[in-house]
């Protein structure tokens, strides 16, 4: 990444002169304690100036809408104290003037405001861009005294200016100009006609979503690993419990031996030797010595049924957990494969932490690719896989999806003509590349056509059952 430069923030200032100076500042918000939105609006025209401060991505920009989406920008619903104190003096006020501080990465930006005793002040908003001791800071212009920064500089932080309210202002240590940086609008492959601020809010806002994809990720990963592990942990302990302990059968051939052999009046004895029909051979029952031969008959008849019973709601418990798991498997592949944070974010809805209103997915967003003239859909993720299942797929279109590994759901449309067998192994090629299937090993991927789908009631996001599938190694 590439930092913000003098000559930058300078020819920045110069492009957009004549709409900072003489702009109304209509509204402040501060989304984070690290980034400002400032709505200013002059010669009929509106923009939002954003300013971060972030060590990492520290620059300003006018922000377009499509930069806004890739910030991810929530306004919170209490701002914090600093945004309060500029919207008392400056929400509503104009730029009277405005500069570029000679060799520094500072912007000023002044208004001449009347207080609550009706006198005129001239106050400055003053922005450092300067790695990680960028801030914004607003002061009286005449007494240079702070109102209040972004964040304070105590003694502790720095032995060369302290900046909090009440402390004078003073601009920072002159340093040697250093003349090898380059300037970062002509270093960047971006077009001749193009803007230096669309170059800045076009190439920050690129590296914000990258910052904010790689974060979401780790959340999201954060709490699906867990519940990952966890139903894996409880499929090997049912798994092994049910190796262990199953004597199903074992309890009910002694409960029907025991009843065939009432007759040799054996009550009260600690066991019994009797033919095993089913074997072929004598075997040795244990017996209860306080019971007769028939209540013993009846107790293993009960142990029969209590472990019968609990073999069947093991299988069923079992059935959940497999299904529980291939979903999370899903999930936690989604996760990994998504580089969009509108893709986290459905993710993030599937999972019931968003704090927003569920979205429904739309067809524009889900992948589409063309092979030989036949259309072809591919889930990214849980939702847009519940989506092509659901509303897109017909029932003469085929369905693929890879065998023993999480992936995505792709559906080939079909419309006057079948496809033949080449379209038929692209998509099954289609289906491993989005897949977590590990190069360079052969996976199977199935196919079959959608009318043979079937979504189980309360069964999760993109869980489906099929049948009349074929198979085919890639």
């Amino acid at each position: 990444m590439i930092n913000i430069d003098f000559l930058t923030l300078r020819d920045f200032f110069q492009e957009n002169i004549d709409f900072i100076i003489g702009a109304r500042l209509q509204k402040i918000q501060q989304p984070t304690r690290r980034d400002f939105i400032f709505s200013l609006r002059n010669n009929a025209e509106s923009k939002k100036l954003y300013i971060n401060i972030n060590p990492q991505i520290y620059h300003l920009a006018f922000m377009s809408k499509l930069a806004e989406e890739r910030r991810n920008i929530k306004i919170p619903k209490h701002p914090p104290m600093f945004c309060m104190l500029l919207r008392k003096y400056l929400e509503g006020c104009r730029i009277d003037d405005a500069r570029v501080v000679e060799n520094e990465r500072i912007l000023e930006m002044f208004f001449e405001i009347t207080d609550e005793l009706a006198q005129k002040r001239s106050l400055c908003l003053c922005v450092e861009l300067m790695g990680k001791h960028s801030n914004v800071i607003l002061y009286d212009r005449e007494t240079s005294v702070i109102l209040g920064c972004a964040h304070n500089v105590g003694s502790e932080k720095s032995r060369y200016r302290e900046l909090q309210g009440g402390l004078r202002y003073i601009y920072p240590p002159v340093h040697p100009i250093k003349t090898d940086i380059p300037c970062l609008y002509k270093v960047l492959d971006y077009p001749k006609n193009i803007s230096i601020n669309e170059i800045l809010d076009d190439y920050y806002s690129k590296i914000q979503e990258e910052i904010n994809v790689k974060e979401e990720k780790s959340k999201l990963i954060a709490i699906v690993q867990p519940k990952l592990k966890k139903a894996n942990n409880s499929l090997g302990k049912i798994n092994a419990l049910l190796k262990k302990r199953d004597n199903t059968d074992k309890y009910k051939l002694y409960g029907e031996l025991l009843t065939a052999n009432i007759y040799q009046k054996c009550d009260y004895n600690k066991s019994i030797e009797v033919y095993d029909y089913v074997n072929n051979h004598n075997i040795t029952i244990d017996l209860d010595e306080t019971k007769s031969l028939k209540e013993n008959a009846q107790r293993y008849f009960k142990l029969y049924t209590k472990s019968k019973t609990t073999k069947e709601k093991s299988q069923v418990m079992l059935s959940e957990l497999n299904i529980q798991k291939e979903y999370l498997e899903n999930v936690l592949y989604s996760i990994e494969s998504s580089n969009k944070l509108f893709e986290l974010k459905e993710i993030e809805e599937e999972l019931g932490i968003s704090d927003i209103k569920p979205s429904k997915t739309r067809k524009e967003e889900i992948l589409k690719v063309q092979i030989n003239g036949f259309d072809v859909y591919v889930g990214r993720n849980n939702k847009q896989n519940d989506y092509i299942v659901s509303k897109l797929a017909r029932d003469e279109d085929y369905w693929f999806h890879t065998k023993l590994c999480a992936g995505s759901h792709v559906l080939l449309r079909v419309q006057e003509k079948e496809p033949d067998e080449g379209t038929i192994f692209e998509c099954c090629k289609i289906a491993r590349e989005y897949s977590s299937a590990k190069q360079p090993s052969k996976v199977g991927v199935i196919y079959t056509k959608a009318k043979y789908l079937r979504k189980p009631p309360a069964s999760p996001l993109g869980y489906v059952t099929y049948k009349c599938e074929k198979e085919i190694l890639v």
